[in-house]
Formats: C-alpha cells, sequence, structure tokens
C-alpha cells in the first residue's frame, strides 16, 4: 500500500508496440486515482506516437536504449536527467534490467515491478507469473498497480489519431481509387518465426477474398519483402509496407472494413479503434497463448491451433510450426466473409 502523497509519477514500459497499447489503461487507473498528479510515460522512439496526445498523460520520456542511450555513459546521463525531475514513484511494467537500474540510480524512492532481471533494485517487488498464462497481458499489467492499493477498474486501450495521418490515409485511398472503407488491410509479418503464418497462406487467401468480395486489399509491413513485390504484382493488391508511421497505420485501419494479422502489435490498434480483427496464433505456451495475448475489441477475433509437443518451443521449433500450417486460408476466409456480411451494432 502507498501511504505518502503522490505528486510525480513515472510509468515505464520499454518493450514492443502491442505491450505498450496494452499499457494505456494504466495512464487513466492512475490518473483516476491520482488526478492532480504529474504523470509520465518512458518508452522507446518507435513506440512514442501511441500515447502522443493520450489526455490523461503530462509528459513522454523516450529511452533509446539502440541508439542514444546505448553506451554507459549516455545511460549515467539519463539517470541524472531523470533525477532532475523528483519522481515519488516509477511503475515498471515490464521486467527490465536497464529500467530497474535506471530508476534505482536516478533517486526514484518507491519502485514498482516484477521481481525478475535485477529485481533486487526494486522497492516493491511483484511475483512475476506471466509465464503461466493464466490472464491476459492486460490484466497482468494491471495487477502492478493493484498491488499498491490502486483500485485499477478502467481495461480500455487507447490510440490517438493524428489530423496529419488522416489526411495522409485519406489522399493514399483517393490516390488508389478507393472509397466509402471499400478495402481491407493484411498485415503477413510479425516479430518472431513463430507467429509467422505462412506467406503462401497469404497467397491463396487474398485470391480466395477476390473471389468472394469485390473489396481492394491492403498490405502493410515493416520491411519490403520479395513475396510482397510477387502479390503486388500478381494479385493486384495495394503495397503500403514502409510507408505508414504507427500514426498512420491507425488511420489506415479506422478506414478499414476489416483486418487479418499475424500475433503482432497493429492487431492491438485495430482493437482500441474497435475496427474488426482477425489475429492468427501459433505457439502452444500458455505464456505465448492467446489468453495472454489476444486482441481485445468487441470485434476483434482468432484463430489458434495446438501440435501434439507437450512442450511448446517457440522460435525454436522442431514441428516446423505445425500449429501455423493447420490453420488453413479457408477457415480465415470463413470467419472473414462472416465478419463483412454482419455489420456490428455501434
Amino acid at each position: 500500500m502507498l501511504k505518502k502523497e503522490i505528486k510525480k509519477i513515472l510509468i515505464v514500459r520499454t518493450d514492443r508496440i502491442g505491450d505498450v497499447i496494452l499499457s494505456t489503461p494504466v495512464i487513466k487507473n492512475l490518473r483516476l486515482a491520482y488526478p492532480d498528479a504529474h504523470i509520465a510515460f518512458m518508452l522507446r522512439p518507435y513506440t512514442k506516437e501511441i500515447v502522443e496526445s493520450n489526455p490523461y498523460l503530462n509528459e513522454i520520456i523516450v529511452y533509446d536504449k539502440n541508439n542514444k542511450h546505448k553506451s554507459i555513459f549516455s545511460s549515467i546521463n539519463f539517470c541524472f536527467f531523470l533525477r532532475k525531475k523528483k519522481f515519488d514513484i516509477a511503475f515498471i511494467l515490464n521486467p527490465s534490467s536497464r529500467a530497474n537500474l535506471i530508476t534505482f540510480f536516478a533517486g526514484i524512492p518507491t519502485r514498482v515491478g516484477l521481481n525478475r532481471k535485477m529485481g533486487r533494485f526494486l522497492s516493491h517487488k511483484i511475483e512475476d507469473t506471466k509465464h503461466e498464462g493464466k490472464k491476459h497481458e492486460l490484466e497482468y499489467t494491471l495487477d502492478i498497480l493493484r498491488a499498491t492499493g490502486i483500485s485499477a477498474t478502467d481495461r480500455q486501450t487507447y490510440f490517438p489519431l493524428k489530423k496529419s495521418s488522416e489526411q495522409k490515409i485519406e489522399a493514399l485511398l483517393k490516390n488508389a481509387g478507393i472509397e466509402n472503407r471499400g478495402f481491407l488491410v493484411m498485415h503477413p509479418w510479425a516479430s518472431c518465426i513463430s507467429k509467422r503464418w505462412p506467406k503462401e497462406y497469404f497467397v491463396e487467401l487474398i485470391g480466395l477474398l477476390k473471389q468472394k468480395t469485390s473489396l481492394k486489399i491492403i498490405i502493410i509491413d515493416e520491411q519490403k519483402r520479395d513475396f510482397l513485390e510477387n502479390l503486388r504484382r500478381e494479385n493486384e493488391i495495394i503495397d503500403l509496407s514502409e510507408t505508414l508511421s504507427l500514426s498512420d497505420t491507425a488511420s489506415l485501419l479506422k478506414q478499414a472494413k476489416l483486418f487479418i494479422s499475424n500475433d503482432s502489435g497493429p492487431v492491438h490498434i485495430a482493437a482500441s479503434l474497435d475496427i474488426p480483427v482477425i489475429s492468427i496464433f501459433g505457439r502452444n505456451d500458455p505464456g505465448l497463448s492467446p489468453k495472454r495475448w489476444m486482441p481485445l475489441g468487441r470485434k476483434s477475433f482468432y484463430l489458434h491451433k495446438g501440435c501434439e509437443e507437450v512442450k511448446c518451443l517457440a522460435h525454436n521449433c522442431k514441428k516446423n510450426f505445425v500449429c501455423l500450417k493447420n490453420i488453413t486460408p479457408q477457415e480465415v476466409l470463413e470467419i472473414a466473409l462472416s465478419i463483412l456480411k454482419a455489420p456490428f451494432e455501434k
């Protein structure tokens, strides 16, 4: 339980896109608990747009561990930078040796987080049971607040839309001859090979969707890949890979009829925006499963099949990712068509 008055709060989440989106309810819950406090969010450069314009946040602090703050000297300077801000408490939402050390040496008196990765530098240690996958990542994250006596009841994720991004997407769609939200979006990439549905399945699904619907198909991806070039030439898809920021992606998804993706950060963007999404899951480990990582929107769906292995080895799979291959394009098509034919009530 927190006893003293809290005036300045630091939230730390220095991992990936989906993780940060699933942590946005923390901001609102802290604002509800401390309406007059100064609340800052520390994160990596490429996730900054997720919390920009968040109405419950006062400050964004970027920690660039791969570039600007990579060296020991620059991290020490960053500690001094934080120390001058005189935060009363830090909530470290992902186990991180650097975050635990930085908040300790920044002199933040109360440091709450999971007891992993130099957890001895925390003042309030919480047992890390995420690997058990008994509940969603969002709930595990809110438990860090609850452990200090804060009532964390708001579970709504949040992603702000920018006017500049909306105008950019409007122009891109106009140039592509797309009107009245007449398109769906696919994302055939993921950070780990154990999350990637076979590329030939995406190709087959595109063909099936073109037979069954009149919707244009837009592909987004973090990097250009040969198979995307082939998709664009052979299937008349619109390839926006490498052209969109996170805010641009959000504005694009907001206009889409449907988003189909591997288990990755953009599915949580779509869920935050209340956009229909189908997420494709592999991996059978409880800590990696849909129970922990599925998109949480009311229009969100997922497909997941296990395999006969007792223990999932994730990216070290010895079964050639049969869990992903067991999910067929026809199965994804059937869900997609049911979504497109039955509009959701507002």
